[in-house]
């Protein structure tokens, strides 16, 4: 019976923490005003813009790495 009391007692501590986050992240996003939601996502926007864009993908004709380089090497012995 000890073995399903210690499981119960970290269940419970586990809800316990949890609920302490959400409250914290909760209050920390109540803090914030209107202009400074704002602000940050003008700010994240603004970052975003000067990321380059990402490489081109490979076409199906190239291999890659993983299951689908396995894959066209299957097919390709066809």
């Amino acid at each position: 019976m000890r073995p399903w009391k210690l499981l119960g007692l970290a269940g419970l501590a586990g809800v316990a923490a949890t609920g302490a986050v959400v409250a914290r992240n909760e209050r920390q996003r109540r803090a914030l005003t209107p202009d400074d939601v704002r602000t940050r996502l003008h700010e994240r926007h603004a970052a975003l813009s000067v990321l380059p864009d990402p490489e081109p993908q490979p076409t199906t004709g190239e291999l890659v790495a993983g299951r689908s380089h396995r894959v066209a090497r299957l097919l390709r012995r066809r």
